[in-house]
């Protein structure tokens, strides 16, 4: 079968797509046929060696596709079903083998890209909202990273909630897509800080809650604008990590910092399906809006990773095998 793998660590260029032995399944495991692979900032930590992995390795933890052999004691599954899923390495591939109690069947009618968009950015946003500070009506929340695919899923939840949303994003372009997404005021953080704006915004009072997946560029300055015992989720670090930091600046509000990770609010299948179900739900009915920025030939993984590294990328981007 075909793949992308690395062989070393360092830019776009070093993600090769070749040929590889085609994987099977061993017990409590199945074979997927991919049909459509998600494409996330993790994948960058991979190629660039922030996420330990044995080399050469296949990059990638997130497909849609259909189960074509399962493996033995396998009772969640069967072939021929069509199922996502996140937290699996070696994605960007034309087949990989998962264990079968991750793997989540999708509803009826919905397509193998709309699953692949959804699992990681849609079961990260629930467990930001619902979970890692629970958003409650009348809540003032600060969503960065606005137009990308967790930020506008985020952004659909949060005002489902009742809360009132600050979204900050780098382009003009990107505020709109931000706005339509139901976002209350859009902040262009290149054209003015973003704390400054929220400040003024609430009369200096400040939000209750910043959802921060941007990391190094933007934490400190987020407890500028945290109210008194707000929370600062720190849930990425696409600018890069943040650095070490004197705790006595969570004192200065009585603030709290909270590091979710994904895997522990679906550490069991019954928490996994729950949180799944919820946003696939959502987009069936139409409750929630997953916006696709492109999709692209697996071989072409090298372009997906330029795009989204250089911020060029609005909702989800999807690699074909």
């Amino acid at each position: 079968m075909k793949a992308v793998r690395i062989h070393g660590h360092g830019g776009p260029e070093v993600l090769r797509y070749e040929d590889v032995p085609d994987p099977s399944p061993g017990s409590g495991e199945v074979l997927i046929d991919l049909k459509a692979v998600g494409v996330n900032f993790a994948d960058i930590g991979e190629r660039l060696g922030r996420i330990p992995m044995e080399i050469p390795a296949i990059v990638g933890r997130e497909a849609a596709g259909v189960v074509s052999q399962v493996g033995e004691g396998v009772s969640e599954v069967e072939a021929g079903d069509l199922v996502a899923y996140t937290g699996v390495s070696a994605s960007y591939a034309e087949k990989v083998v998962a264990p079968s109690w991750l793997l989540v069947k999708l509803p009826q009618g919905m397509k193998a890209e709309t699953g692949a968009a959804a699992m990681l950015q849609g079961m990260t946003a629930h467990c930001l909202a619902y979970d890692a500070y629970p958003l409650t009506r009348g809540d003032k929340a600060v969503v960065h990273a606005g137009a990308g695919g967790t930020g506008l899923l985020l952004i659909q939840m949060a005002k489902r909630l009742g809360a009132y949303v600050f979204a900050t994003v780098s382009t003009q372009a990107k505020a709109a897509v931000a706005q339509d997404a139901g976002a209350d005021e859009v902040i262009v953080y290149t054209e003015e800080d973003f704390d400054e704006a929220v400040n003024k915004a609430t009369d200096g009072e400040g939000v209750q809650v910043v959802y921060d997946s941007v990391g190094q560029s933007t934490f400190e300055k987020g407890f500028n604008c945290l109210a008194l015992q707000g929370y600062m989720v720190l849930y990425g670090q696409a600018s890069g990590p943040v650095p070490a930091f004197d705790s006595r600046i969570l004192s200065t509000g009585s603030h709290s910092l909270v590091r979710p990770f994904l895997g522990h609010y679906t550490r069991n299948r019954e928490e996994l399906l729950h949180r799944a179900e919820a946003v696939l739900s959502g987009i069936q009915s139409g409750k929630l809006t997953l916006r696709i920025h492109t999709t692209l030939p697996l071989s072409d993984a090298r372009e997906a990773h330029r795009q989204l590294e250089g911020r060029l990328t609005t909702g989800k981007l999807l690699l074909i095998p």
